[in-house]
């Protein structure tokens, strides 16, 4: 167990059935708060709230599709409903969606992502906010070194969009819930070992990539190895936790060095 961060606390997590969102809903548990595993598939989630209550934690699943505004909003009753408040969101939920060259992305595939990635974000900011107000908060976003930093993964165009416009939406949160002592933080993932990558689909961008090698990997801090979503929640929790207080409005890159090497 942990040092008890965030005893008393309660915790939205989406995406939290797998990867970073599944690694910082069962963090978010060990040191205190009560999870809502928020995400569309019901068999990850038992799974990750199954693994929080073994360890004698409290969660519960919500079942929804970030970007319904309708699931969202029940969402966040269910939350109310059943503990009373809210103290911690991470927007982590997101797709790589299809990564292909500009004239060959289809503009419903473009328009898939950017419905999840951004659109996503904001309605779970949105609804979220009444809650949070009542007695300020933490709210976490996850976003990308692509898009922000990194601009060489031809073809990923629309999701280097949407995690470019995570950032700024994250400022604007900011300063508009500053008043309310809620803090709003982005962070930016390097190559993270997840399932993320096994449902991005690529067509045809070899042929439209720059050519450039790294001989020695482009991670130098781990010589190539990606980081881990357990590096990841470690950051998230610190952020959501009293320990971060004075910083809000704030993206923070956790990526090894890669996009320094690479941006």
């Amino acid at each position: 167990m942990g040092r008890g961060d965030l005893v008393g606390k309660v915790a939205l997590v989406t995406g939290a059935g797998s990867g970073i969102g599944k690694a910082a809903a069962l963090r978010f548990a060990q040191e205190g708060a009560k999870v809502a595993a928020l995400g569309r598939t019901k068999d990850e989630l038992t799974k990750t709230v199954d693994e929080i209550e073994k360890g004698g934690g409290v969660a519960r699943i919500i079942l929804a599709d970030i970007a319904k505004p309708a699931d969202m909003q029940q969402a966040v009753a269910d939350i109310e409903e059943a503990w009373g408040q809210l103290d911690i969101v991470f927007a982590n939920a997101g797709v790589n969606g299809v990564w292909a060259p500009l004239e060959e992305l289809e503009p419903e595939e473009w328009e898939k992502t950017v419905q999840i990635n951004l659109t996503g974000t904001f309605l779970t900011v949105k609804y979220a906010i009444p809650l949070l107000k009542k007695v300020g908060g933490s709210i976490i976003i996850t976003a990308s070194v692509n898009g922000t930093r990194i601009f060489s993964n031809t073809g990923a165009t629309a999701y280097s969009s949407t995690k470019a416009a995570q950032v700024a939406f994250t400022k604007m949160a900011a300063l508009e819930l500053a008043k309310y002592k809620i803090r709003v933080n982005v962070i930016c993932p390097g190559a993270i070992t997840t399932e993320i990558d096994d449902s991005t689909e690529r067509r045809g961008i070899e042929a439209e990539k720059e050519p450039v090698e790294f001989p020695e990997g482009n991670i130098p801090l781990t010589d190539g190895e990606p980081g881990t979503s357990e590096q990841v929640a470690e950051l998230a929790l610190f952020l959501a936790s009293d320990r971060a207080t004075h910083i809000t409005g704030t993206p923070i890159w956790i990526d090894g060095g890669e996009s320094l090497l690479m941006g």
